[in-house]
């Protein structure tokens, strides 16, 4: 078995493992209280998927080799198309997310997808800023709007976030410029009272997915895993005896 990609919306967060190439791929859906049992082995390209099935590759790059990595042109743009003919042509949406306590995000999505967006990231709180007809002109405004705010947030800042409250003082300020449309206050079933353990582990008890972090009880630890750094992991059932893992001070107690 391979974890060949994941999914986290609001449809619902899963794995997605392929036994095989040429196997349709499977949907492990990630709900809480559910049990991981899986060892982590080599780790590998993932391949890519077509049409639910997998196409297997087993060079070492991972999670993509040269030769499964896309790249979304549209992620770089900041205004000037890098395609060679535009086709952005949806509504688009302007957000700033809020990341708990004090992180403060532009992003831009199509309109139609925007909560799907917010979720896909785990953000805690959002504003849509602004409404426009196609992804250029978002593009243009974000690309304004980030010499004021970040327009990326890393995993580590998302890990923290697990176990904050967001800064209302600091977000009301950040949102007076903004001629705020509509609002998103975000909830995730989750309750952390101490910031996860952060590792790479595929077995415990779901406790729920924000964004891509799976948050994972084991041995009277919480753990957050980024489940892109499972990609690529060939998986063997059953939980590994012999890796050692970081606890948190609270499993001693």
């Amino acid at each position: 078995m391979q974890l060949v990609g994941y999914e986290s919306s609001g449809n619902g967060s899963a794995l997605l493992i392929s036994d095989g190439d040429g196997c349709e791929v499977e949907r492990r859906p990630l709900e809480a209280g559910d049990a991981l049992s899986y060892s982590l082995g080599l780790r590998h390209c993932a391949g890519t998927i077509a049409d639910g099935e997998h196409v297997a590759c087993d060079r070492p790059s991972a999670p993509y080799c040269e030769y499964h990595t896309s790249t979304w042109v549209c992620a770089r743009c900041t205004g000037t198309c890098l395609k060679d003919e535009m086709d952005c042509y949806q509504e688009h949406a302007v957000y700033v997310a809020a990341f708990a306590p004090d992180t403060f995000k532009v992003g831009v999505t199509k309109r139609r997808r925007l909560e799907t967006r917010l979720r896909e990231q785990g953000a805690d709180r959002a504003a849509h800023v602004h409404t426009v007809s196609n992804g250029r002109i978002a593009r243009e405004i974000e690309s304004e709007i980030a010499t004021r705010l970040v327009d990326r947030v890393r995993t580590g800042s998302k890990v923290a976030a697990l176990a904050s409250d967001v800064d209302e003082a600091a977000w009301e300020a950040t949102l007076e410029e903004f001629d705020v449309i509509e609002r998103f206050d975000l909830d995730y079933g989750l309750e952390c009272e101490t910031r996860p353990v952060r590792e790479t582990i595929a077995a415990g008890t779901v406790v729920g997915v924000k964004g891509r972090l799976l948050v994972l009880e084991r041995g009277g630890t919480t753990y957050a895993v980024d489940m892109r750094d499972l990609v690529g992991y060939d998986l063997v059932a059953g939980e590994s005896t012999s890796r050692n893992l970081q606890s948190s001070l609270g499993s001693f107690g």
